[in-house]
């Protein structure tokens, strides 16, 4: 089993910037990819940004040069740097881990961009 908390979410400014984190713990040997995605009220989730144990990494069209994922392997983390957010980026934003041949979800984490 693999349970994934999240943090760092939270209320902001347009154009301002967020980090969220999301931890992994539990019984695993390793995690193969650890993603964000975000759903808005009304929306299906959608995927944000993944990245690899290797580091390789995916992004949404919609995030690419504002958004930037990363993660330390050897603290099962992964990290969503958010600049210049803007009001279509309020969401629940979940944390996804792909292990072995299942994945694993957070419960989510609000981020609500708004003056």
């Amino acid at each position: 089993q693999v349970q994934l908390m999240e943090s760092g979410g939270g209320l902001v400014q347009p154009g301002g910037s967020l980090r969220l984190a999301c931890v992994a713990s539990g019984s695993f040997f390793s995690i193969y990819t650890m993603g964000w995605f975000r759903q808005a009220p009304g929306k299906q989730r959608e995927l944000v940004a993944d990245i690899t144990n290797g580091g390789s990494t995916v992004y949404a069209d919609s995030v690419k040069g504002r958004f930037t994922i990363s993660r330390d392997n050897y603290k099962n983390t992964a990290y969503l740097q958010m600049n210049n957010l803007k009001p279509d980026d309020t969401a629940v934003y979940y944390c996804r881990a792909n292990v072995a041949t299942a994945n694993y979800w957070g419960q989510g984490t609000q981020v609500t961009v708004s003056s």
